[in-house]
């Protein structure tokens, strides 16, 4: 299957060499130059995947992305920056991007992170289908005995006691005052409904299947992203941070637990 990409980056010399990258990895590319020319194509050509850079003249990357969600548009968005700082990569993510890489970059990680958003595009489409047949993250662990296999996921089972999460027939996961209805991607802390990015909602789905079992970084950067992207990569630990910042708010019980050296984990102390 063909799928259509729209590439929006205003460095001519990028541009042609991903248009040309991505034509030759069987894409379907839609190049524009600037904010203006993105959205007005996002909405003509309606494309499968988004790959956005940040810094454009006028309309800039974050804005683009921020009108697209503003109009319900969840087509995956993957942003390219040369920002490198923690706080600029939380904005693209606050923006409603899906996920992002960092300049200079190799074109196969922009390959791998494109293929892996695909992925999950296309298991969310299945809804709670795709979570029954294992073909994308959303099967992530399908429930805490599948996690506590460690030759089947690399997970590492939590010392400490029993602490199981609850999944209903219907694709509903309960974990501690947690709610998450896989089928309709929406997710509740006790009566506060939870906005949450793609990427934030099955991290967080991921975490409360398997609560009160340690995640380690390889499994859930193979469960989420489809791929690894090594012991350097900062990538899982941005995302984990925001997601703290919507799921741990001030007043509450903390829920997602660093284990050092080792991953994380989702429970109540």
């Amino acid at each position: 299957m063909t799928h259509s990409v729209l590439l929006a980056e205003d460095d001519r010399p990028i541009r042609t060499a991903l248009e040309r990258a991505l034509t030759l990895e069987g894409y379907q590319v839609t190049a524009v130059a600037d904010g203006i020319q993105a959205l007005a194509a996002a909405h003509r050509e309606r494309p499968d995947v988004i790959l956005l850079d940040v810094m454009m003249p006028g309309i800039d990357g974050l804005q683009v992305c921020q009108v697209l969600r503003a109009e319900q548009d969840r087509t995956p968005i993957l942003m390219l920056t040369a920002r490198v700082e923690t706080a600029d990569r939380i904005a693209g993510l606050d923006a409603g991007a899906d996920d992002y890489v960092v300049k200079p970059f190799e074109v196969e990680e922009v390959f791998a992170r494109l293929r892996a958003l695909l992925r999950r595009t296309t298991a969310g489409a299945g809804g709670a289908a795709g979570a029954e047949d294992g073909g994308g993250p959303a099967t992530a662990g399908a429930g805490p005995d599948a996690a506590e296999e460690p030759g089947e996921t690399g997970a590492v089972a939590e010392t400490g006691g029993a602490y199981e999460a609850r999944v209903a027939d219907s694709g509903v996961v309960e974990a501690a005052d947690l709610r998450i209805d896989g089928p309709s991607r929406r997710a509740w802390r006790g009566q506060r409904e939870l906005e949450l990015t793609r990427t934030e909602f099955e991290l967080l789905e991921l975490l409360a299947r398997n609560a009160g079992i340690v995640l380690d970084h390889s499994t859930i950067y193979d469960r989420i992203w489809g791929y690894d992207f090594g012991p350097g990569s900062k990538n899982l630990a941005v995302y984990v941070g925001y997601l703290r910042r919507k799921v741990d708010v001030p007043g509450s019980r903390p829920l997602i637990h660093t284990v050092r050296g080792v991953g994380y984990v989702l429970r109540e102390d």
